[in-house]
């Protein structure tokens, strides 16, 4: 094999497997937050911001779209979702350079990651850990998930969608049929808060 296959090959291996293509980087925002679970993250490739009004500025600002991704300490798919996807140098750029991402711990705020569960119930998903939405620069959600692997890949004989094709269809689909979906995020909104105050109002 000669030198040149031989680079070209361990680029392919680099950005088809997510430990091989995993990157460090100097501390991001996070490094400087309370919660254990945000520092986790501290050294990921992904520009993250924690929950706040210089994220949602940036979003709007720049026009970009938001992604928040939910989780805790004690969450097996949150540390194999960092693992392959968030140190993953190929995603990571994807992210930065098409959104603003923001990280939540929801044992620190409950309150977030109960709305945005919500949401995602009304969107007929059951939910869980790690919660990833995305949202308008306005904090609107209008799709969202939980873990995905970070590549395309079969499982037990039927494809399963991959983070990366996620970001990218979420993308296609925004630059193409914007104001459809500022109207899906519209009505979510407007259903998510329904259901926030019908089990706010069974509670007492």
């Amino acid at each position: 094999m000669n030198l040149r296959i031989a680079c070209a090959l361990l680029t392919c291996l680099c950005l088809l497997h997510p430990v091989l293509g995993e990157e460090k980087s100097k501390p991001n925002r996070l490094a400087k937050e309370a919660s254990p679970y945000l520092r986790q993250h501290a050294h990921n490739p992904v520009d993250w911001y924690p929950w706040g009004e210089e994220a949602f500025k940036k979003a709007k600002a720049e026009k970009k779209l938001v992604f928040l991704s939910i989780g805790y300490s004690a969450c097996h798919w949150c540390h194999v979702m960092e693992k392959e996807s968030f140190s993953n140098a190929v995603i990571a750029k994807i992210l930065n350079d098409n959104f603003v991402c923001i990280k939540v711990d929801r044992e620190e705020r409950p309150d977030i990651d109960h709305a945005y569960l919500t949401s995602l119930n009304v969107l007929g998903q059951r939910g869980g850990w790690p919660l990833s939405m995305f949202l308008l620069p306005d904090a609107k959600p209008f799709f969202g998930g939980t873990y995905w692997p970070p590549f395309d890949k079969e499982v037990q004989g039927q494809s399963m969608r991959g983070f990366k094709s996620v970001l990218e269809g979420i993308l296609n689909v925004y630059k193409t049929e914007q104001k459809n979906v500022e109207d899906q995020a519209d009505k979510l909104a407007t259903s998510t808060r329904r259901v926030l105050l019908q089990n706010r109002a069974e509670k007492g």
